[in-house]
Protein backbone atom coordinates (compact mmCIF):
# COMPACT_ATOMS: atom_id res chain seq x y z
CA UNK A 1 0.00 0.00 0.00
CA UNK A 2 1.18 3.35 -0.71
CA UNK A 3 0.25 5.51 2.02
CA UNK A 4 -1.50 8.87 2.06
CA UNK A 5 0.94 10.63 4.26
CA UNK A 6 4.67 8.86 5.46
CA UNK A 7 6.96 10.19 8.73
CA UNK A 8 10.66 10.15 7.97
CA UNK A 9 12.64 10.43 10.99
CA UNK A 10 16.57 9.62 10.55
CA UNK A 11 19.69 8.93 12.26
CA UNK A 12 20.00 12.99 12.66
CA UNK A 13 17.15 13.01 14.56
CA UNK A 14 17.88 10.24 16.93
CA UNK A 15 21.15 12.06 17.88
CA UNK A 16 19.48 15.12 18.60
CA UNK A 17 16.66 13.21 21.10
CA UNK A 18 19.61 11.06 22.72
CA UNK A 19 21.61 14.61 23.04
CA UNK A 20 18.62 16.09 24.96
CA UNK A 21 17.92 13.00 27.14
CA UNK A 22 21.81 13.03 28.23
CA UNK A 23 21.19 16.11 28.76
CA UNK A 24 19.21 15.97 31.87
CA UNK A 25 17.27 18.81 30.63
CA UNK A 26 14.12 17.46 28.82
CA UNK A 27 11.29 20.00 29.77
CA UNK A 28 10.74 23.44 28.35
CA UNK A 29 14.49 24.66 27.47
CA UNK A 30 17.26 25.44 25.17
CA UNK A 31 16.18 23.20 22.41
CA UNK A 32 12.63 24.60 22.20
CA UNK A 33 14.68 28.44 22.21
CA UNK A 34 16.54 27.20 19.40
CA UNK A 35 13.21 25.91 17.77
CA UNK A 36 10.92 29.32 18.55
CA UNK A 37 14.58 31.35 16.84
CA UNK A 38 14.40 29.18 13.68
CA UNK A 39 10.70 28.81 13.22
CA UNK A 40 10.47 32.11 12.99
CA UNK A 41 13.22 32.90 10.87
CA UNK A 42 11.56 30.81 8.13
CA UNK A 43 8.22 32.79 8.89
CA UNK A 44 9.99 36.28 8.60
CA UNK A 45 8.79 37.20 12.00
CA UNK A 46 9.82 38.53 15.21
CA UNK A 47 8.39 36.03 17.27
CA UNK A 48 7.67 32.68 17.53
CA UNK A 49 6.52 30.55 21.32
CA UNK A 50 6.45 27.15 20.88
CA UNK A 51 3.43 25.25 22.34
CA UNK A 52 1.98 21.56 23.44
CA UNK A 53 0.30 21.40 20.11
CA UNK A 54 -1.86 23.29 17.25
CA UNK A 55 -4.90 23.18 18.75
CA UNK A 56 -3.18 25.40 21.87
CA UNK A 57 -1.95 28.01 19.36
CA UNK A 58 -5.09 28.80 18.35
CA UNK A 59 -6.84 29.02 21.65
CA UNK A 60 -3.62 30.91 23.29
CA UNK A 61 -3.88 33.10 20.05
CA UNK A 62 -7.70 33.44 20.89
CA UNK A 63 -7.34 33.84 24.37
CA UNK A 64 -5.08 37.11 24.74
CA UNK A 65 -7.67 39.12 22.57
CA UNK A 66 -9.73 39.06 25.65
CA UNK A 67 -12.70 38.06 24.25
CA UNK A 68 -15.94 38.60 25.97
CA UNK A 69 -19.04 36.35 26.00
CA UNK A 70 -20.78 37.07 22.69
CA UNK A 71 -18.05 37.96 21.07
CA UNK A 72 -17.52 36.15 17.14
CA UNK A 73 -14.82 34.35 15.58
CA UNK A 74 -15.32 34.78 11.35
CA UNK A 75 -13.80 31.09 9.70
CA UNK A 76 -14.55 28.17 7.49
CA UNK A 77 -16.53 25.89 7.43
CA UNK A 78 -14.08 23.44 6.16
CA UNK A 79 -11.69 22.61 8.20
CA UNK A 80 -10.65 20.21 10.75
CA UNK A 81 -12.74 20.13 13.82
CA UNK A 82 -9.64 21.82 16.04
CA UNK A 83 -10.51 25.01 14.27
CA UNK A 84 -13.57 25.28 16.13
CA UNK A 85 -12.87 23.72 18.81
CA UNK A 86 -10.17 26.40 19.76
CA UNK A 87 -13.08 29.17 19.41
CA UNK A 88 -15.53 27.66 21.71
CA UNK A 89 -13.09 27.00 24.00
CA UNK A 90 -11.74 30.49 23.96
CA UNK A 91 -15.00 31.25 24.55
CA UNK A 92 -16.48 32.94 21.88
CA UNK A 93 -18.57 32.61 19.17
CA UNK A 94 -18.40 30.60 15.95
CA UNK A 95 -19.40 31.79 12.70
CA UNK A 96 -18.69 30.80 9.33
CA UNK A 97 -18.19 32.33 5.60
CA UNK A 98 -18.17 30.14 2.02
CA UNK A 99 -14.88 28.69 0.35
CA UNK A 100 -13.48 29.34 -2.85
CA UNK A 101 -13.33 26.14 -4.65
CA UNK A 102 -10.60 27.22 -6.76
CA UNK A 103 -8.20 26.74 -3.60
CA UNK A 104 -10.77 25.51 -0.89
CA UNK A 105 -9.61 28.73 1.08
CA UNK A 106 -12.21 31.24 2.42
CA UNK A 107 -13.52 33.57 0.29
CA UNK A 108 -12.73 36.91 1.01
CA UNK A 109 -15.93 38.79 -0.02
CA UNK A 110 -18.39 36.42 1.68
CA UNK A 111 -15.89 37.06 5.00
CA UNK A 112 -16.88 40.32 4.78
CA UNK A 113 -20.71 39.90 4.16
CA UNK A 114 -20.73 37.15 6.99
CA UNK A 115 -18.98 40.17 9.64
CA UNK A 116 -21.67 41.52 12.23
CA UNK A 117 -20.68 44.08 14.78
CA UNK A 118 -19.80 41.66 17.01
CA UNK A 119 -17.24 40.15 15.31
CA UNK A 120 -13.77 40.33 16.77
CA UNK A 121 -11.56 38.29 15.02
CA UNK A 122 -11.17 36.71 11.50
CA UNK A 123 -9.69 33.02 11.51
CA UNK A 124 -8.87 32.17 7.60
CA UNK A 125 -7.34 28.00 7.48
CA UNK A 126 -4.46 28.59 4.71
CA UNK A 127 -5.81 24.61 3.69
CA UNK A 128 -3.78 21.78 2.28
CA UNK A 129 -0.50 23.53 2.24
CA UNK A 130 -1.83 26.65 0.28
CA UNK A 131 -2.66 30.13 1.45
CA UNK A 132 -6.05 32.49 0.98
CA UNK A 133 -5.91 35.23 -0.03
CA UNK A 134 -4.08 37.02 2.34
CA UNK A 135 -3.76 40.61 1.43
CA UNK A 136 -7.24 40.54 0.95
CA UNK A 137 -7.60 39.28 4.69
CA UNK A 138 -5.54 42.35 6.46
CA UNK A 139 -7.06 44.51 4.43
CA UNK A 140 -10.55 43.92 5.85
CA UNK A 141 -8.56 43.25 9.32
CA UNK A 142 -7.59 46.50 9.14
CA UNK A 143 -11.03 48.63 7.35
CA UNK A 144 -12.67 47.25 10.41
CA UNK A 145 -10.63 46.92 13.48
CA UNK A 146 -10.82 43.08 13.55
CA UNK A 147 -7.28 40.66 14.76
CA UNK A 148 -6.24 38.16 12.30
CA UNK A 149 -5.15 34.74 13.41
CA UNK A 150 -4.35 32.46 10.85
CA UNK A 151 -4.74 28.76 11.40
CA UNK A 152 -1.32 27.71 9.33
CA UNK A 153 -1.62 24.29 10.91
CA UNK A 154 -0.87 22.31 7.26
CA UNK A 155 0.93 25.67 5.70
CA UNK A 156 4.27 25.89 7.19
CA UNK A 157 6.80 27.71 4.79
CA UNK A 158 3.57 28.91 1.98
CA UNK A 159 3.91 32.07 1.43
CA UNK A 160 1.49 34.83 -0.31
CA UNK A 161 3.45 37.57 -2.53
CA UNK A 162 7.19 36.36 -1.00
CA UNK A 163 5.47 36.72 2.65
CA UNK A 164 4.73 33.05 4.99
CA UNK A 165 1.69 32.04 5.94
CA UNK A 166 1.98 33.25 9.57
CA UNK A 167 3.57 36.57 9.16
CA UNK A 168 0.16 38.60 8.02
CA UNK A 169 -1.33 38.15 11.66
CA UNK A 170 -1.07 35.98 14.87
CA UNK A 171 -0.46 32.73 12.86
CA UNK A 172 -0.80 29.39 14.63
CA UNK A 173 0.83 25.85 13.41
CA UNK A 174 0.68 22.48 14.17
CA UNK A 175 3.27 19.89 14.34
CA UNK A 176 1.64 16.66 14.28
CA UNK A 177 2.96 13.73 13.45
CA UNK A 178 1.41 13.77 9.94
CA UNK A 179 2.38 17.41 9.08
CA UNK A 180 5.52 18.82 6.28
CA UNK A 181 7.28 19.30 9.72
CA UNK A 182 6.97 17.34 12.55
CA UNK A 183 7.10 16.97 17.02
CA UNK A 184 5.15 14.53 17.32
CA UNK A 185 2.45 16.55 19.16
CA UNK A 186 3.44 20.49 19.32
CA UNK A 187 2.25 23.86 17.71
CA UNK A 188 4.10 27.61 17.07
CA UNK A 189 2.50 30.94 17.54
CA UNK A 190 4.06 33.65 15.50
CA UNK A 191 3.69 37.44 15.71
CA UNK A 192 5.66 40.58 14.95
CA UNK A 193 3.71 42.05 18.29
CA UNK A 194 5.83 41.76 21.35
CA UNK A 195 3.30 42.70 23.68
CA UNK A 196 1.31 40.07 22.15
CA UNK A 197 4.49 37.39 22.39
CA UNK A 198 5.25 38.52 26.37
CA UNK A 199 1.61 37.70 27.28
CA UNK A 200 1.76 34.12 25.32
CA UNK A 201 4.82 33.39 27.12
CA UNK A 202 3.55 34.03 30.38
CA UNK A 203 -0.03 32.21 29.46
CA UNK A 204 1.43 29.11 28.51
CA UNK A 205 3.88 28.75 31.89
CA UNK A 206 1.05 28.55 34.45
CA UNK A 207 0.99 32.61 34.29
CA UNK A 208 4.55 32.66 35.96
CA UNK A 209 6.92 35.51 34.33
CA UNK A 210 9.25 34.14 37.22
CA UNK A 211 8.94 31.15 39.40
CA UNK A 212 6.03 31.86 41.57
CA UNK A 213 5.18 35.22 40.43
CA UNK A 214 1.59 34.56 38.65
CA UNK A 215 0.38 37.74 37.14
CA UNK A 216 -2.63 35.63 35.16
CA UNK A 217 -4.70 32.88 35.60
CA UNK A 218 -2.55 30.52 32.74
CA UNK A 219 -1.79 27.06 31.84
CA UNK A 220 0.55 24.35 31.25
CA UNK A 221 0.98 24.49 27.55
CA UNK A 222 4.82 24.00 27.05
CA UNK A 223 6.55 22.28 24.92
CA UNK A 224 9.45 19.98 25.90
CA UNK A 225 12.91 20.31 24.65
CA UNK A 226 12.29 16.19 23.34
CA UNK A 227 9.76 17.13 21.21
CA UNK A 228 11.70 20.39 19.89
CA UNK A 229 14.72 17.99 18.96
CA UNK A 230 12.50 15.99 16.89
CA UNK A 231 11.81 18.84 14.58
CA UNK A 232 15.42 20.74 14.36
CA UNK A 233 17.15 18.15 11.61
CA UNK A 234 14.07 18.44 10.02
CA UNK A 235 14.34 22.03 9.21
CA UNK A 236 17.56 21.75 7.76
CA UNK A 237 16.32 20.13 4.84
CA UNK A 238 13.33 21.42 4.86
CA UNK A 239 13.50 23.21 1.68
CA UNK A 240 14.67 19.70 0.02
CA UNK A 241 11.78 17.97 0.93
CA UNK A 242 9.00 20.74 0.13
CA UNK A 243 10.90 20.68 -3.18
CA UNK A 244 10.41 16.53 -3.46
CA UNK A 245 6.66 17.37 -2.22
CA UNK A 246 6.28 20.31 -5.58
CA UNK A 247 7.82 17.69 -7.78
CA UNK A 248 5.49 14.74 -6.99
CA UNK A 249 2.45 17.58 -6.99
CA UNK A 250 3.87 18.42 -10.86
CA UNK A 251 3.93 14.98 -11.60
CA UNK A 252 0.28 14.24 -10.31
CA UNK A 253 -1.48 17.30 -11.79
CA UNK A 254 0.38 16.35 -15.54
CA UNK A 255 -1.03 12.87 -15.26
CA UNK A 256 -4.49 13.57 -14.09
CA UNK A 257 -5.43 17.19 -15.54
CA UNK A 258 -7.31 15.74 -18.75
CA UNK A 259 -9.56 12.69 -16.59
CA UNK A 260 -12.99 13.55 -17.17
CA UNK A 261 -14.65 14.33 -13.87
CA UNK A 262 -11.53 15.07 -11.79
CA UNK A 263 -10.43 18.32 -11.00
CA UNK A 264 -6.55 18.74 -9.76
CA UNK A 265 -5.42 21.24 -7.73
CA UNK A 266 -3.39 24.50 -8.69
CA UNK A 267 -0.87 26.80 -7.61
CA UNK A 268 -2.40 29.94 -7.26
CA UNK A 269 -0.27 33.05 -8.60
CA UNK A 270 1.14 34.89 -6.94
CA UNK A 271 1.66 31.58 -3.71
CA UNK A 272 3.97 28.91 -3.08
CA UNK A 273 2.10 25.63 -2.15
CA UNK A 274 3.91 23.35 -0.14
CA UNK A 275 1.85 20.40 -0.61
CA UNK A 276 0.64 19.41 2.50
CA UNK A 277 -2.21 17.68 0.65
CA UNK A 278 -2.58 16.77 -2.94
CA UNK A 279 -6.76 16.96 -3.22
CA UNK A 280 -8.93 16.67 -5.94
CA UNK A 281 -12.32 16.41 -6.96
CA UNK A 282 -14.53 13.54 -8.16
CA UNK A 283 -17.40 15.91 -10.01
CA UNK A 284 -20.67 14.79 -10.90
CA UNK A 285 -18.73 13.83 -14.76
CA UNK A 286 -16.77 11.28 -13.30
CA UNK A 287 -17.21 7.55 -14.40
CA UNK A 288 -17.48 6.63 -10.57
CA UNK A 289 -18.52 8.54 -7.10
CA UNK A 290 -16.04 9.91 -5.10
CA UNK A 291 -16.43 6.94 -2.50
CA UNK A 292 -16.23 4.09 -5.34
CA UNK A 293 -12.77 5.88 -5.85
CA UNK A 294 -11.04 5.75 -2.66
CA UNK A 295 -12.51 2.04 -2.34
CA UNK A 296 -11.30 0.92 -5.61
CA UNK A 297 -7.81 2.72 -4.89
CA UNK A 298 -7.13 0.74 -2.01
CA UNK A 299 -7.71 -2.39 -3.76
CA UNK A 300 -5.07 -1.00 -5.92
CA UNK A 301 -2.63 -0.15 -3.26
CA UNK A 302 -3.54 3.37 -3.08
CA UNK A 303 -3.52 5.11 -0.01
CA UNK A 304 -6.20 8.48 -0.32
CA UNK A 305 -7.84 10.03 2.51
CA UNK A 306 -10.98 12.27 2.59
CA UNK A 307 -10.50 15.71 4.13
CA UNK A 308 -12.99 16.53 5.39
CA UNK A 309 -16.28 14.20 5.02
CA UNK A 310 -18.83 16.67 6.68
CA UNK A 311 -18.46 20.68 7.09
CA UNK A 312 -17.06 21.35 10.62
CA UNK A 313 -20.42 22.27 12.37
CA UNK A 314 -22.05 19.18 10.71
CA UNK A 315 -21.88 17.10 13.31
CA UNK A 316 -24.67 16.40 16.48
CA UNK A 317 -22.31 17.74 18.77
CA UNK A 318 -22.19 21.10 17.34
CA UNK A 319 -25.24 21.49 14.99
CA UNK A 320 -27.06 22.87 18.50
CA UNK A 321 -24.44 24.47 20.51
CA UNK A 322 -25.28 27.84 21.31
CA UNK A 323 -21.84 29.07 20.28
CA UNK A 324 -22.07 28.12 16.78
CA UNK A 325 -23.83 30.11 14.14
CA UNK A 326 -24.49 27.81 10.95
CA UNK A 327 -24.46 29.40 7.47
CA UNK A 328 -25.11 29.14 4.30
CA UNK A 329 -22.24 27.84 2.48
CA UNK A 330 -22.96 26.58 -1.03
CA UNK A 331 -19.71 26.18 -2.31
CA UNK A 332 -18.65 24.19 1.09
CA UNK A 333 -21.29 22.53 1.10
CA UNK A 334 -20.95 21.16 -2.82
CA UNK A 335 -16.95 20.03 -1.90
CA UNK A 336 -17.00 18.18 0.69
CA UNK A 337 -18.95 15.59 -0.89
CA UNK A 338 -16.62 16.03 -3.78
CA UNK A 339 -12.54 15.78 -2.43
CA UNK A 340 -10.27 12.76 -2.16
CA UNK A 341 -6.27 13.47 -1.10
CA UNK A 342 -3.77 11.46 -2.97
CA UNK A 343 -0.17 10.60 -1.74
CA UNK A 344 1.96 13.50 -2.31
CA UNK A 345 4.74 12.71 0.46
CA UNK A 346 8.43 13.04 -0.78
CA UNK A 347 8.95 9.23 0.57
CA UNK A 348 7.16 8.82 -3.03
CA UNK A 349 9.29 7.03 -5.70
CA UNK A 350 9.01 7.72 -9.42
CA UNK A 351 7.14 4.35 -9.71
CA UNK A 352 4.57 5.17 -7.14
CA UNK A 353 3.99 8.60 -8.28
CA UNK A 354 3.18 6.40 -11.47
CA UNK A 355 1.01 3.76 -9.87
CA UNK A 356 -1.32 6.80 -8.42
CA UNK A 357 -1.92 8.51 -11.90
CA UNK A 358 -2.25 5.00 -13.75
CA UNK A 359 -4.98 3.71 -11.02
CA UNK A 360 -6.80 6.78 -10.75
CA UNK A 361 -6.69 6.68 -14.54
CA UNK A 362 -7.94 2.96 -14.53
CA UNK A 363 -10.92 3.89 -12.20
CA UNK A 364 -12.30 6.76 -13.83
CA UNK A 365 -12.04 5.09 -17.52
CA UNK A 366 -9.29 8.19 -18.74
Amino acid sequence: MIPISSVELGPEVEAEVLKVLRSGMIAQGPVVAEFERRFAKLTGVKHAVAVNNGTTALVAALQVQDLEPGDEVVTSPFTFVATLNAILEAGATATFADIRDEDFNLDPAATEAALTDRTRVVMPVHLYGQTVEASAFTALAERRGLVLVEDSAQSHGATFEGRAAGSFGIGCFSFYGTKNLTTGEGGIITTDDDGIADRLRVLRNQGMRARYQYEVAGHNYRLTDLQAAVVLPQLDRYAAKVADRRANAAALIEGLQDVPGLVVPRQLAGREHVWHQFTVRVTTDAAVSRDELVARLTEAGVGSGIYYPKLVFDYETYRNHPRVRISDVPVAAQVVTEVVSLPVHPRLSGDDVQHVVESVRKILGA
